[in-house]
């Protein structure tokens, strides 16, 4: 059973001479370091919260910068809400919209069936939130889930309530427009028909997993058992999937060796890099070497269902078989925009780069519901969800 709710959210007031995109920002961990400093030039930008600039008392000056901005107005509570959040953006060349429904998700185990992860993650962010999380009292970004869809009714009466409060182009140009919901009999259909679905955790694995430990630390108290999240039905023509490009360094590994025995394992090909993008689609991967030399490879063999994995064999044959990149003999990089592993590679920064196809959903949907967590990095969910429109204050 899914349980999701409205909550009294705690969103932006806009003082003389702010607009919305002084308060948001991507999610914390895909920001650059120029980027942050200009975000954070904005007293009440959120990334004033989530990365407070000064280490040394990053958790108790964010809780105290939180509660400064609600003593002084710059953020106001909300009645039990719902909220809409809509982003039109540009896709290889076609313009899609995806829907997003922001509210609170009650946290469980996933042995519960009911909330599905899809990857793998890093304990040590997890730490790192966790403490956030216990000083803060509140949730200051949201996770992306995926679920099976609303009545065609329910989802035309969503659309119509929603009453637009903030509107941002962001420099991708993705078109943010976020909404309020306060009609109190679409907020029950909205539980009432999320409760018997399941949710598929399509971004923040490590912010489900921190709100799940920090509700075990306070069982009994019914706010710190939820997270912030915003979930887009599997059926949204927006739910766009882009890949996760790997870009390799090793000082252990010769080029000449790693292509050899490539070829040895995998059914691989060398072409022209003009070929190698064009025909892409039709192996599981591209190979880009710092020599020049591009190949398209494939693995064919059974055995383990996630052999079909383009992530899970690149972890798997080359990674950790060729790379030692669980010996910590290798570095590895992650892009999700091919033009940048482009340029990346002609500048002679790394020795490999490995290319992927888009992911499949489907894939995806069904490898998780028997369980089988993927690689990480396995997916990119594009766009992003923004930071900093409504905060969940549990305390």
């Amino acid at each position: 059973m899914v349980t999701f709710l409205p909550f009294p959210g705690y969103r932006p007031v806009l003082k003389t001479n702010e607009r919305i995109e002084d308060r948001i920002s991507p999610p914390y961990d895909v920001i650059g370091k120029e980027y942050l400093r200009i975000l954070q030039d904005h007293k009440n930008n959120v990334t004033n919260l989530t990365l407070n600039p000064d280490i040394d008392r990053r958790y108790g000056g964010s809780r105290k910068e939180f509660e400064r901005m609600i003593s002084d107005g710059s953020l106001a509570q909300d009645p039990d809400s719902f909220y809409l959040y809509e982003q039109t953006f540009n896709d290889h060349g076609v313009v899609k919209t995806r829907l997003g429904l922001v509210g609170i998700l009650k946290t469980e185990s996933y042995d519960e069936g009911n909330v599905i992860p899809h990857e793998e993650t890093f304990s040590k962010v997890k730490e790192d939130r966790l403490n956030l999380l216990r000083d803060m009292e509140a949730h200051l970004e949201s996770i992306f889930g995926i679920f099976e869809g609303f009545s065609p009714e329910l989802g035309s009466s969503i659309r119509n309530s929603a009453r637009l409060l903030y509107r941002y182009v962001d420099s991708s140009g993705v078109d943010h427009r976020f909404h309020i919901i306060n009609d109190t009999d679409i907020q029950k259909r909205i539980s009432s028909e999320l409760k018997d679905q399941k949710m598929l955790i399509a971004d923040g694995h490590h912010r489900y997993e921190t709100a799940l430990n920090y509700s075990l630390e306070n069982p009994g108290d019914e706010k710190k058992g939820y997270v912030l999240a915003t979930l887009v039905s599997a059926k949204d023509e927006g739910l766009v999937v882009w890949p996760t490009h790997r870009l390799v360094n090793s000082s252990n590994v010769d080029i000449k060796d790693a292509e050899r025995v490539i070829c040895d394992t995998m059914r691989a090909e060398e072409v022209s890099e003009d070929h190698m993008s064009s025909e892409l689609n039709n192996w599981m991967m591209g190979l880009i070497f710092r020599d020049g030399r591009h190949f398209l490879a494939s693995y064919d063999k059974g055995g383990k269902e996630l052999c079909g994995l383009d992530t899970y064999v690149v972890q798997e044959l080359i990674l950790k078989k060729i790379y030692g990149y669980d010996e910590g003999k290798s570095t590895v990089e992650y892009e999700a925009e091919f033009h940048n592993v482009r340029k990346m590679m002609d500048d002679g920064r790394f020795d490999l780069a490995i290319v992927l196809n888009d992911p499949s959903l489907k894939k995806i949907w069904d490898l998780s519901m028997k369980g089988i967590r993927m690689p990480k990095k396995t997916t990119f969910f594009f766009p992003k969800i923004w930071s900093g429109f409504v905060f969940y204050k549990m305390a």
